[in-house]
């Protein structure tokens, strides 16, 4: 059961959850209008070895690899910094009106990988998802609230245009060809979304209406942590999730 503790002269709130805790404190800020979610995501311990790509039976992949190519189920920097975290409000904006953007999402496949390996859209949003390799590659999304695809692309440049319609987080997606390229999508309804980059960071987009929300972050394999926030018309918050690995080995 998570616990509650406050420290009301530092204005910090801690939730303690299995495997790992959040940390939200009160930021200080002078702008009128200002009400925005910011933080830091970093993972506790070690996490399991990534497994090094054996490309003997890929050609192609081959010629345009990286040196030491490896899985990337954990990207950590310094001090713990954990990347590739989807954060976003998970509950409290029910019934508002958020239309989706005219500009589209990009997931390319280049260096034998997909990019981002996290991707945040909103829901009904196009995606560009392209194939910048020279050779054939394949997506593959296994949604559970929206409809499954399968895409083949084999010209270099092609581009197919995608979207999911329903709120679902996380989509993964793989390529069927080559065993080790993963990609995961975040589908929200609103803006507030943003994913952790290499030094741990996020922030949210400004705008967010006063009220009660739940924070979510969530790590393909590390998996998910929550924290309640109450925000004001004019309060900015940080929010710090740790997380810890998990203890299997990656799939």
């Amino acid at each position: 059961m998570n616990q509650l503790r406050h420290t009301l002269t530092s204005r910090r709130e801690f939730l303690k959850a299995a495997g790992g805790f959040v940390a939200v404190s009160a930021l200080a800020d002078s702008s009128p209008s200002a009400s925005a979610i910011s933080g830091k995501a970093t993972l506790v311990g070690e996490p399991p070895a990534e497994i090094p790509v054996d490309l003997t039976d890929f050609p192609g992949p081959q010629q345009v690899a990286p040196p030491g190519l490896k899985t990337q189920h954990y990207v950590v920097g310094a001090d713990g910094a954990l990347a590739n975290v989807f954060v976003y409000i998970r509950e409290g904006l029910t019934g508002r009106p958020f239309p989706a953007p005219a500009e589209p999402a990009l997931l390319n496949q280049f260096q034998c990988s997909f990019h981002p390996y996290v991707l945040g859209v909103r829901a009904g949003q196009l995606i560009n998802i392209r194939n910048s390799e020279p050779y054939l590659e394949t997506v593959h999304a296994l949604p559970k609230t929206n409809p499954e695809f399968l895409l083949y692309q084999p010209v270099t440049g092609q581009v197919d245009e995608k979207r999911f319609d329903n709120a679902e987080v996380l989509v993964r997606i793989k390529c069927e060809l080559h065993p080790w390229e993963f990609a995961f999508v975040g589908v929200v309804e609103h803006p507030f979304f943003a994913v952790t980059d290499a030094t741990g960071q996020f922030k949210l987009p400004p705008g967010l209406p006063p009220g009660k929300y739940v924070l979510a972050a969530v790590h393909p394999k590390a998996g998910v942590h929550t924290a309640e926030l109450t925000m004001a018309g004019n309060e900015a918050k940080a929010v710090n999730f740790s997380f810890v690995p998990h203890t299997k080995r990656p799939a």
